[in-house]
């Protein structure tokens, strides 16, 4: 379904640059939308919950996280930008060949982003004083609803661009062919799009789970031991406990829904080479492309088939069967262990933080000093997960860009090396620098928090 014509000339060493930059770029962007989409809704609940009790502890807890909101929000914003211009300035062939379904999702994206969260974030942060309770729980309200379309809108183009549907290829008046949308309706809801929306949105709100347990833990260790900061805690634990366990059950399900629509990308997951009945689990390898073999396995054999056709006897494609139709291999297999050797001290850490919270709730002690400074050192675990599972899913999909559509190569620019490597090198130290201060800042402001205790309502909230 490719088009000839749409080839660049760009260089292998320039499509690798193109591939790093736009990599370095998404990567910081989806540390700062993983954080908001499940904050918001997390606010809610604490403006909710003041609502109800008029316990001066829940708007505590939303006058300091609304505050780390904003910081977080404001970083995905700016980034964002970024990210959209690669479009054409990287991956001009892209909006080329799709853009009549990429420009209307992203357009969405965009509006919900603005006219929504944005709007919305500023009642929120500065019109306690001007609007009344039920107006800035309204504004919370909005801009949880926000958060949440805007990943709509991003991960229906993502998981088209990975399982396309609804559309059909037509030449245009220069003879290149060009994506139009036939069914708008399967296209928002092509075959991966509900596994991806479960996974990604669950993914938000166990990092904020983490978020809100760690930050906490390290302000309880500094002494600040009030009602907000015990509350947040437990929130943070709780979602955690809850969400892990069935973060592993979607990613099941969404592995499954991989290996249909791309056996490819699961081979280079599992690191399987050949095809095979009662494949093993590949536990450790160094994956070898050039002599296609793994180096050093550790195998539990037969588990692959188990838990992805649920049959000891099932037959996994290798990667032999996909020769020079598959991603690189090294990349992939590594990102898929990260992503789940994150995920298992995740689900340890949020079991033990919670069966420790029900022990101690009698007693008056929120967690043993060990735990806490574990969760302190896990408050942005999620963030590694996260990027994993990314790398996983984008860097699985190549050599394709939109799944048997168009490829990487096909939708590169022609920029010259040695100036995607300069642009790259300032990215990167401009992007380093930003997650250091936010992470700084965050502690920062964690350590600067607290109002005095028995603090009047009014003065954490001027609108009751």
């Amino acid at each position: 379904m490719t088009d000839p014509a749409l080839i660049q000339a760009a260089t292998p060493d320039a499509l690798l640059l193109h591939r790093i930059q736009f990599g370095a770029n998404i990567t910081f962007h989806i540390l700062f939308p993983t954080i908001t989409i499940a904050l918001a809704w997390v606010l809610l609940f604490f403006k909710l919950r003041f609502n109800r009790t008029g316990e001066a502890k829940w708007m505590e807890a939303y006058v300091f996280w609304v505050k780390v909101f904003a910081v977080t929000f404001a970083l995905g914003v700016v980034s964002g930008i970024t990210m959209s211009f690669q479009f054409g300035t990287n991956w001009p062939g892209f909006m080329e060949t799709v853009g009549n379904i990429a420009g209307p999702l992203l357009a969405y994206e965009v509006m919900t982003a603005f006219f929504l969260e944005a709007t919305f974030l500023g009642i929120m942060l500065f019109g306690a004083k001007r609007v009344s309770n039920r107006a800035h729980t309204l504004a919370t309200v909005l801009v949880a609803v926000g958060t949440t379309l805007s990943a709509f809108w991003i991960l229906v183009l993502n998981s088209w661009m990975q399982t396309p549907a609804g559309f059909e290829m037509r030449a245009n008046e220069a003879g290149r062919l060009v994506a139009h949308a036939t069914d708008w309706w399967a296209i928002l809801f092509n075959p991966s799009f509900p596994y991806r929306f479960a996974h990604m949105m669950t993914a938000c709100f166990v990092t904020v789970a983490f978020l809100l347990a760690g930050i906490s833990a390290y302000r309880w260790l500094r002494g600040e031991r009030t009602p907000a900061v015990l509350a947040v805690l437990r929130t943070g634990v709780v979602i955690a406990a809850v969400l892990v366990p069935a973060q592993i059950g979607l990613g099941d399900l969404h592995g499954l829904n991989t290996l249909q629509h791309q056996p490819a990308k699961i081979a280079a997951m599992e690191g399987i080479w050949e095809t095979q009945a009662r494949a093993p689990a590949v536990l450790f390898a160094i994956p070898d492309s050039e002599a296609r073999e793994n180096r050093f396995e550790i195998a539990i054999p037969g588990l692959a088939s188990l838990y992805l056709k649920h049959d000891l006897d099932g037959v996994v494609q290798g990667l032999n069967d996909f020769v020079g139709r598959h991603p690189s291999v090294g990349p992939v297999f590594w990102a898929f262990r990260v992503m789940v050797g994150t995920g298992m001290l995740m689900l340890l850490t949020g079991v033990l933080a919670a069966y420790a919270l029900r022990r101690h709730a009698k007693r008056g002690i929120a967690l043993p000093a060990w735990l806490l400074r574990g969760l302190v050192w896990m408050s942005f675990s999620g963030w590694v997960a996260t990027v994993a599972g990314w790398y996983v899913t984008e860097m699985g999909r190549q050599p394709w860009l939109v799944h048997g559509v168009l490829t990487t190569a096909q939708a590169a620019a022609a920029t010259p090396a040695p100036m995607l490597a300069a642009t790259l090198a300032m990215y990167l130290t401009v992007y380093l620098g930003l997650v250091v201060s936010y992470v700084s800042v965050v502690f920062y402001m964690a350590r600067k928090a607290g109002l005095p205790q028995g603090a009047p309502v009014a003065a954490l909230n001027p609108a009751v």
